[in-house]
Order: C-alpha cells, then structure tokens, then sequence
C-alpha cells in the first residue's frame, strides 16, 4: 500500500512538472488584444515578426524606449510618458503576440527585438533613454549593458523571474523547468549608464528586498534606488512622486 501511494504521489508529482513545462509561457506572458488604439502603430520588421511600436513622433536629439510590464497595453502608456518627456521621441513596443504584433513570446526573442527597437530608434536619435517596467525592467537593463543607452529607468523591478517562480512554487524544481528565467542581476554589472530603479513599498509581487539585491548587484555609484511608499506592484505609477522620479532620474 505505501509503495502504492508514493508511485501516485510521483506521477502527481511528474504530471505537475510536466503541465508546467509545456504551459509555462502562458503562465509568464499575458497578451493584449488589438484596439484602435494601435492603427497608428509604427511596425517593426524582425525575424520571424512584424512588431508593432506605439510611438510619439518629436524631432530632435533625445528618444526614450519603452518596455512594459506583462499585460500592460502600452498604447496607453505613452501620452503618460510623452507628458513626462516633452523634450523626447517616444517608443513603446509591442511584445511579440502583443497587441498585433506577430510571433510568439519568449525571452530571447524579446531581447532581440529590444535590441531592435533600439538600433532603429539610435540611427534617428543619438540621445536614447531606456524605462522597462516589470518584466520589460529585465529586457531594459539587459540592453543598457549591450547598447550606449544614455539613461535607464527600472520599474518595479526584480533580480529574476527564476527567483519569483521559486518563491511562488517552491515545490517544483524551477532551476531544471523554468525557459525564461529573465536574470536581470547577471546584466546589472555590465551597466555604466546613470540608473534609477523605482519600487513600491508594498509590491506583492517583487519583494523590495528582491530589487535591493538588484541594486546591490551594478557597479558602485551607476545605479540609485526610490521607493515610492503606499503603493504596490500595480498601484505605483498612480502617485505623483512616481512621475516626478521617472522625469527627474532621482
């Protein structure tokens, strides 16, 4: 009978790992729908892809890209941004799957298309900042540490996803599961750009603790931390001082 009950428990156990293994993408992405709001997109021509970048044109030197957070439509998210920054051009891509962007999502094909963004972004405009919020903070700093980003800004970001996903099923063997890992401190040191990293008190879902070793992880004097207090993963750019920090980089 106990032996019985230990092979049950095993091929549970297998049976778990093996849903996670085959469905884990689903569990990490969340893509947004297409609305008007993307007819006037900019489209991007990658492999395999055809990306779409809400954009606000502006003449000049200064630029600013921007990756956002999972389920975020960042359509949205760029009148917000081109207010912050009158003085930048402002580009908002659409991950893969995302808002009518083709393809399909996963880590190393969005870090190809930041790339991407940048480079296009960077022949018409010498001066590029990068933001990345929440998984798009590891696709940001990922890139400042490969391309002559003028400045980065990290939302609400986390030292790993890898890190997240044992913390939240610990029980499965994530090191061996997990495709996307999204390590954003293995990147941290290669960053010479000023860096601002903003957090919320409260956040649920990446622990201040977790973006503290993140901090701890660049060179010393590149990058600085603000927390916003009272707020939480979601609730942080809600907040005046939140926007006053993205502008000001302090």
């Amino acid at each position: 009978m106990l032996w019985s009950l230990l092979t049950i428990a095993l091929c549970v156990y297998a049976g778990l790992c093996l849903v996670f293994l085959i469905f884990q993408r689903s569990f990490i992405y969340m893509p947004t729908p297409v609305t008007p709001a993307h007819a006037a997109a900019v489209l991007l021509e990658v492999p395999d892809a055809t990306l779409r970048i809400s954009a606000r044109e502006h003449d000049g030197p200064k630029a600013l890209v921007y990756f956002g957070g999972n389920a975020e439509d960042v359509a949205f998210t760029v009148p917000e941004l081109a207010a912050a920054f009158p003085d930048r051009a402002i580009y908002a891509l659409h991950y893969r799957g995302y808002s009518g962007s083709t393809g399909r999502p996963a880590e190393h094909a969005l870090r190809d298309d930041a790339r991407a963004l940048f480079r296009m972004v960077h022949d018409r405009h010498p001066d590029v900042m990068a933001v990345g919020r929440s998984l798009g903070s590891s696709l940001a700093i990922q890139l400042a540490a490969e391309e002559p980003v003028s400045r980065l800004v990290l939302i609400t970001p986390f030292e790993s996803i890898l890190s997240i996903a044992k913390r939240v099923a610990a029980f499965l063997p994530m090191g061996l599961l997990l495709r996307d890992p999204y390590e954003s401190w293995r990147y941290a040191p290669k960053v010479t750009c000023p860096t601002l990293l903003i957090a919320a008190s409260h956040d649920e879902l990446v622990p201040l603790a977790d973006t503290q070793r993140l901090v701890a992880a660049f060179q010393s004097d590149v990058a600085a931390l603000r927390v916003v207090e009272g707020t939480d993963h979601n609730s942080v750019s809600g907040e005046a001082e939140f926007w006053e920090a993205l502008a000001n980089g302090t």
